[in-house]
């Protein structure tokens, strides 16, 4: 039996015979019963393969889920556009996110900010292709753990983040799923102030085993 020990990607590790302990069950009820989530848990705690797995699910990808428990729950398989920021790589910069994305879906020259050019690019994609985004955000608090030491450039990225979050409200009719995931959640004049409709599920006794063996 191979354990899938570093691995962070669904899709090879079920494609390599890797050991996976399903958790498809609980995955299928988090898309079906809800739309707007956050999960907090330490790190290599299997965040990132939790956003894999349902990158794979959201995309239709029904080949890489037999065998198990979500075969047999899921009957549409519908594919959805899926736009996964990973805040572990690079400086903490959203344009290498947003880019390739005003490429594809278009952009305005008058917008600037990432919240404002962020929140285009999802009316587009959803007027272009007539299909709701999946906003998948891995390690949401990395750019503010890792500024500690420096307050002015944390504050910085604290508001740069709020607006760039806060989009997932006022895009709501577009979006059909969205889950953010870091270390720890921020309070007080945090990045989620504005977001009201953001289920907290790092304590619910119900998804408690979503991560990890």
């Amino acid at each position: 039996m191979k354990y899938p020990i570093g691995i962070q990607n669904f899709e090879s590790l079920r494609d390599d015979g890797y050991v996976y302990v399903d958790k498809t069950a609980l995955i299928y009820k988090l898309v079906n019963e809800g739309r707007y989530y956050f999960l907090s848990r330490p790190r290599r705690f299997g965040k990132s393969l939790l956003i894999s797995t349902l990158e794979a699910y959201l995309s239709g990808k029904k080949e890489l889920f037999k065998g198990l428990a979500i075969e047999e729950l899921e009957k549409d398989w519908t594919e959805y556009l899926i736009f996964h920021l990973d805040l572990n790589v690079g400086e903490y910069k959203l344009d290498a996110f947003l880019t390739p994305l005003e490429r594809q879906y278009g952009t305005l020259p008058s917008l600037h900010e990432a919240g404002q050019r962020f929140e285009y690019v999802i009316g587009q994609a959803y007027k272009k292709t007539g299909k709701r985004v999946v906003i998948l955000v891995d390690e949401y608090d990395k750019p503010l753990l890792a500024t500690i030491a420096h307050p002015e450039l944390q504050d910085s990225f604290r508001t740069t983040l709020k607006a760039f979050y806060g989009v997932l409200k006022s895009m709501d009719g577009c979006i059909k799923f969205a889950l953010l995931t870091g270390v720890t959640k921020f309070g007080k004049v945090s990045v989620f102030s504005d977001l009201n409709n953001l289920i907290d599920l790092s304590m619910d006794e119900r998804y408690q085993t979503i991560c990890g063996i």
